[in-house]
């Protein structure tokens, strides 16, 4: 019985050789055990499945490559195996990896048993693994992989086989896709080009860039200090001929731009004329608000005192956002502003209706959607609350107060659409008192009347005027809120003003409500449009490098005292295809002009396309048919001696 017991197990033992040999060769066939150790893919490395387009860098000294690993995954998975590989892939270009080169390699597999030799099934001739993990290299073999189990996957009770694997065909050079189905179906303008950046979005952002550089004449500003501790090249943001006593600090203040000397960043510096800081322990609180960042609160980055203003100025530098508009500037301006008789007119029901619910409802209804008779959209309203509530609550929950929720310093930015609050911590600094024994005591009672000035801009906003806010308007205010906005808004104002209802600004957060996934959505959508402009200019900067020094060689008048040079050789070959990208003609003799075959000819340059192109002399006496693989690898011939020409010349003169 004994001996028929170990004829059994030595057969069952031979089996398990045999499916451990069988096992063995699938997973040789197939190196990578799984897709999270997937071989990290080096341009120019002769790796398989590679990718291996060509893109110039902002170097002239060297191209950069594209990488795109190849994915396999074990067929005992049940998973189909699949490869990428792209036509470019044979195109000889010198390339580097797409990873810096200090980053270790992930998941590098290697396959020692090269040479197919079997043993008897030993574990020490299982293919072996290799992984670089933070400068640490691990060895390891089939066994020593982790089961499935965390990802649902189950193992296959067939054989591992090597399985057929079907590819994924790039195109051979970069081309622009079409616009995203997602951002094509938006409220876009009919005329919005389809490869470059939208016109109203490319005027904002050079809008801004101009602001960013403007500077002042000094011979018109000659009381303007020309640096100011860091900082230098100040503009004033604010008229300066008459600088009056600022009625939320009680101090006569002024506004600049200035660049700091060591980075070259713009900065806001708001000036506190006339003050002398006399307590070095209000750098607690400056302190906490350097720490604070929030996307709707210009930060606080340094305060300092100067006398290079001629008195003892204090100075509280914030980020710059060039082109921001103050919300007082925006909605409380002359133009936009409904006067006492204005707004008092839409707050006073109509004769004989009695200002009945139905009239409300329908006033209500007409103001929500638009603003045809002065008032704010409540779209419009819910925004600001969702990001002055969102600032507020970062601040508070810092133990800060803000403390400087006034029209004037609040900023809107990004077309209008994005609130930041401008100015915290200056109440902190100028009303500090040394002589408390903590700073922070009366932050609480700050933090209410955070609230109470929140409700007291949404009244002046909702009924657009200042007046709303005297103590003899404000119920007939509150009564035009509710004529004209939803139940929500009305009471979500009436609550700010009477502090008792709400204690914390968290309170607010469920009157908002499902408002949030409005703004939410319209957030995302607006960064999916920016997406896709962004994806119009991606390859631009390439092809404008390519042609830098494209041009860098062609119709050069001489190199080395050599005046025939780009005339000669790989040179002449690229002066022919300057003139058929740009200098064609149509046969009757006009001239032929073509973005798109301006835009795919370079690309198959700068790819090193294996396609053949005709190229014809001035005089049509030659044609030489070559590829743009040849012509890539004489461009980059030329320019490197050029290169070589320039350096040697640097060389020299040292």
């Amino acid at each position: 019985m004994w001996e028929e017991h170990q004829n059994t197990v030595q057969v069952r033992r031979r089996e398990l050789v045999g499916e451990e040999r069988s096992m063995s060769c699938g997973v040789r066939a197939q190196v990578v055990p799984s897709v999270n150790n997937i071989t990290e893919f080096i341009p120019g490395s002769g790796g398989n499945g590679g990718l291996a387009h060509s893109a110039s860098t902002p170097s002239f000294h060297s191209f950069s490559g594209l990488g795109s690993p190849s994915l396999t995954t074990p067929s005992s998975l049940g998973f189909t195996s699949m490869t990428r590989s792209s036509p470019a892939a044979s195109v000889a270009s010198p390339q580097r990896p797409i990873s810096p080169q200090d980053s270790p390699s992930r998941g590098r597999c290697t396959s020692p048993n090269a040479g197919g030799q079997e043993d008897n099934g030993s574990a020490s001739n299982l293919p072996t693994y290799q992984e670089n993990v933070g400068g640490t290299t691990y060895f390891f073999t089939a066994q020593d992989q982790p089961p499935f189990a965390n990802t649902g996957a189950t193992a296959s009770p067939s054989p591992f086989t090597a399985a057929p694997q079907p590819t994924l065909v790039f195109p051979p050079y970069h081309v622009l896709p079409p616009t995203p189905a997602h951002v094509h179906h938006l409220r876009a303008p009919a005329n919005a080009p389809h490869f470059f950046m939208g016109d109203e979005l490319r005027q904002h952002l050079l809008e801004k860039h101009a602001l960013t550089l403007a500077h002042v004449d000094h011979e018109q500003f000659p009381d303007l200090p020309q640096e100011v501790d860091m900082y230098h090249e100040l503009v004033p943001l604010e008229p300066q001929h008459n600088v009056n006593k600022s009625s939320i600090f009680g101090y006569a203040t002024s506004v600049y731009k200035a660049t700091n000397i060591k980075t070259g960043l713009r900065y806001c510096l708001y000036r506190i004329h006339g003050y002398r800081l006399n307590n070095v322990k209000v750098t607690q609180l400056v302190d906490m608000w350097k720490k604070l960042q929030h996307s709707s609160v210009t930060q606080l980055r340094e305060v300092f005192t100067t006398k290079a203003f001629g008195d003892n100025s204090i100075v509280f530098v914030y980020d710059y956002h060039a082109g921001a508009e103050t919300l007082a500037a925006r909605h409380f301006s002359s133009s936009s502003m409904l006067g006492s008789n204005g707004w008092e007119a839409l707050a006073t029901p109509l004769p004989g209706n009695g200002a009945t619910e139905s009239s409300a409802r329908g006033i209500h209804k007409s103001h929500r959607h638009n603003s045809g008779n002065g008032l704010l959209p409540e779209s419009t309203l819910w925004n600001y609350i969702i990001q002055l509530t969102g600032a507020l609550r970062a601040i508070h929950t810092q133990g800060l107060a803000c403390r400087t929720l006034d029209p004037t310093k609040i900023l809107l930015t990004d077309n209008k659409s994005r609130i930041r609050i401008n100015c915290c911590g200056i109440h902190d600094v100028l009303n500090f008192d040394p002589n408390a024994a903590n700073p922070l005591a009366n932050m609480p009672q700050y933090q209410q009347d955070d609230l109470v000035s929140l409700g007291n801009l949404m009244v002046a906003l909702a009924c657009n005027s200042y007046m709303a806010l005297q103590r003899d308007s404000i119920q007939t205010a509150i009564e035009l809120i509710n004529r004209s906005y939803s139940r929500d808004l009305s009471m979500l104002v009436v609550c700010l003003l009477t502090s008792q209802r709400i204690k914390s600004i968290n309170d607010v957060m469920p009157m908002i409500g499902a408002r949030f996934y409005t703004a939410l959505e319209t957030a995302t959508q607006r960064a999916d449009v920016y997406e896709s402009e962004i994806a119009k200019e991606v390859h631009n900067s390439r092809l404008f490098r390519l042609l830098t020094k494209l041009n860098t060689i062609v119709d050069r008048h001489q190199l080395h005292m050599d005046t025939s040079w780009s005339e000669t050789g790989d040179r002449y070959m690229l002066k022919l295809f300057r003139d058929y990208v740009f200098h064609q003609t149509t046969e009757d003799g006009r001239p032929w002009l073509d973005l798109a075959h301006v835009v795919m000819v370079l690309n198959k340059l700068d790819a090193g396309s294996p396609d053949k192109i005709c190229l014809m002399s001035h005089d049509e006496q030659n044609i030489l048919v070559t590829s743009y693989s040849e012509l890539k690898r004489c461009f980059e011939r030329s320019f490197t001696e050029l290169l070589q020409a320039a350096s040697s010349h640097k060389t020299s003169l040292s």
